[in-house]
């Protein structure tokens, strides 16, 4: 008996953390990509790729950065 509940508990917090993940997941998704600009064949090299993601994420970086996390004081109120 103490097995089986055991068991039933092992596998509620499997699926708990199963939503947990998918919920988790989804709220990741990349937004989606730019398009290159007209000049620009869409294929592009990898290098060229790369260098585009990489300047990408640094702009959102720096975006998110220059947002303003709430002071204590707002917190308290």
């Amino acid at each position: 008996m103490r097995g089986a509940f055991g068991l039933i508990g092992l596998v509620i917090v499997l699926a708990l953390v199963g939503l947990l993940v998918k919920k988790q997941m989804a709220a990741m998704q990349v937004a989606a990509p730019v398009p290159a600009p007209a000049g620009q064949g869409a294929g592009g090299s990898v290098r060229e790729q790369s260098q585009q993601i990489q300047q990408q994420v640094k702009q959102q970086m720096e975006a998110l950065m220059q947002q303003q996390r709430p002071s204590p004081e707002d917190l308290e109120k």
